[in-house]
């Protein structure tokens, strides 16, 4: 099973802290880094906007991101959510292993 590593940008620290929350409690990421706010400038419907925004660094497995990119969609609250999924191709061996244990199918359900 492959590592992966989930960006997405939040309009704030709650709702940022709302879905990292969720998406480990509910074992679809293994740790969920809340970042420091950082200002962002896109283009969006031909209008180029220009926005504080909080990152989220996820750390997941390949079989949790079909899930955790439906999470992501419900919890965001912008029209089209940035979800851009890293492969980590290297890593210290026992954190790629709590990162997979953690994210494990049979856990989903478990508290």
């Amino acid at each position: 099973m492959n590592t992966l590593l989930v960006l997405t940008n939040l309009p704030d620290i709650e709702t940022a802290n709302a879905l990292a929350e969720k998406i480990v409690e509910k074992r679809l990421a293994a740790c969920a880094n809340i970042l420091s706010p950082c200002h962002s400038i896109y283009r969006w419907k031909g209008v180029v906007e220009s926005v504080d925004e909080v990152p989220l660094l996820i750390k997941t497995t390949e079989a949790c991101y079909p899930a955790l990119e439906k999470a992501i969609c419900e919890g965001h609250p912008y029209e089209t959510p940035e979800i851009i999924a890293v492969p980590i191709t290297r890593g210290l061996p026992g954190y790629l292993a709590w990162v997979m244990a953690e994210t494990q199918a049979e856990n989903w359900l478990s508290p």
